[in-house]
């Protein structure tokens, strides 16, 4: 049969041409060359990515400023390029990326003049990622524990004022989700469990606006447990504090048996009576200023 050995000739010579064109194209492979790394000065790197910072252009701003730390990682534009960086990544909202950022400038660089700064862009990182109430408040938390620790470190600075007013906001963010939680326990029926998330908004948010309706709350879980003292005092101490309120007059409907009413004494004065009776150290103890 001769058409056989005429077959496997030609599959051999086939195989045979395909690795030599394997080989040549490997060759030629080898022979092109990388791109040539090219030092560029380094106030034309930074200049840059500000022109891309401001232009909008955020992702070409971070690599710009990321080339000057690789390019000229001892100058003095490679530490303002760090920041630089991360104040990109922040306007990017890629604030996860902007936090590491922040927090290898602060520990590589704790005596840098503008140290105030990076912990004050770390703060806002953590607080443009607030969510509402109904979400975890992880975040949250760490957005105040930033924010006060500007306030401790760095007291007299414009980045401590702002804080303070951020801070508000926080607390009150916070205090609002515990009001959450607890009106849903006190919905259910859950009693204590609701009584402690309020208590936490009476004794840790006090300057919070959730405060009367937390103290009101407290009143209705007391009386719906039959603890008619614990819901007395918690309608006095609103009464105390907030005797004008909407929820001041709800909790007096809840103890009406109780005169919560402020009245006169002989020498004019006014005073609310049952509040006045009340244990001095409870009502320090809820409300201390």
């Amino acid at each position: 049969m001769p058409a056989v050995p005429h077959r496997r000739a030609l599959r051999t010579a086939t195989v045979a041409a395909l690795a030599a064109a394997v080989l040549v194209l490997a060759a030629c492979g080898s022979n092109e060359k990388e791109p040539e790394y090219v030092e560029r000065p380094v106030e034309d790197l930074y200049n840059n990515g500000m022109d891309a910072l401001n232009d909008g252009d955020l992702n070409a701003a971070v690599q710009y400023f990321e080339e000057v730390e690789r390019q000229h990682p001892y100058s003095v534009w490679a530490t303002k390029s760090q920041l630089m960086a991360a104040y990109s990544l922040y306007q990017a909202r890629e604030y996860d990326d902007a936090i590491l950022a922040l927090d290898r400038f602060i520990e590589l660089h704790p005596g840098n003049r503008d140290v105030a700064y990076a912990y004050y862009l770390k703060a806002l990182s953590y607080y443009e990622q607030i969510s509402d109430v109904a979400r975890d408040q992880k975040i949250t938390v760490l957005a105040m524990q930033s924010l006060e620790d500007i306030q401790r470190r760095f007291p007299n600075t414009k980045y401590a004022r702002d804080a303070r007013l951020k801070l508000d906001l926080t607390r009150d963010h916070l205090a609002g989700k515990e009001m959450a939680i607890g009106r849903f326990y006190l919905k259910r029926g859950y009693y204590l469990a609701a009584i402690n998330r309020f208590r936490t908004v009476v004794e840790q948010y006090q300057t919070t606006t959730h405060v009367p309706e937390a103290l009101h709350r407290l009143t209705e879980a007391y009386s719906a447990l039959g603890v008619t003292p614990e819901a007395q005092e918690n309608a006095a101490v609103l009464g105390y504090n907030y005797p004008g309120s909407d929820w001041y007059m709800d909790s007096y409907e809840v103890v009406e048996d109780v005169d919560l009413i402020p009245t006169e004494n002989d020498d004019g004065t006014n005073v609310a009576v049952e509040s006045e009776k009340q244990d001095e150290g409870m009502l320090s103890r809820l409300w201390p200023f």
